[in-house]
């Protein structure tokens, strides 16, 4: 079973906190100030790791080998998602998770986050 965590990242601190869901759903404290949802926004783990065992969240911008003939391959760097109940690559392509889960996409390495990193989605 996957577990629940979440993090969040703060637009007046500029940086993020990460909790579990007990602490999500009944944070009280300090916490309701650093995670109010006027200023911060919540991101949920994917459940998986990349290639150098780092979590994946929802807002990582990952760089992704792809293409199954290593003469032929190529990086995309894509944003994590998360809609309609599922996790998935944002990009201009049609990559998906089930597409890294099934072995198409050669490894997934996150560098950054949506929040700190957006300038590494131009980098293509």
């Amino acid at each position: 079973m996957r577990e629940i965590k979440f993090r969040a990242w703060n637009y007046e601190f500029k940086e993020f906190n990460f909790m579990s869901l007990v602490e999500y759903l009944g944070g009280r404290g300090i916490l309701d100030e650093w995670v109010d949802n006027e200023h911060s926004v919540w991101e949920q783990y994917t459940g998986l790791r990349d290639k150098n065992g780092v979590e994946i969240y929802e807002g990582d911008i990952v760089k992704v080998l792809d293409g199954e003939d290593v003469e032929d391959h190529y990086y995309a760097y894509l944003e994590i998602r998360y809609a309609q109940g599922s996790f998935y690559f944002h990009n201009a392509y049609a990559v998906t998770f089930d597409d890294a889960l099934d072995g198409e996409i050669l490894d997934v390495e996150v560098i950054g986050d949506i929040h700190e990193n957006a300038d590494l989605l131009e980098i293509q």
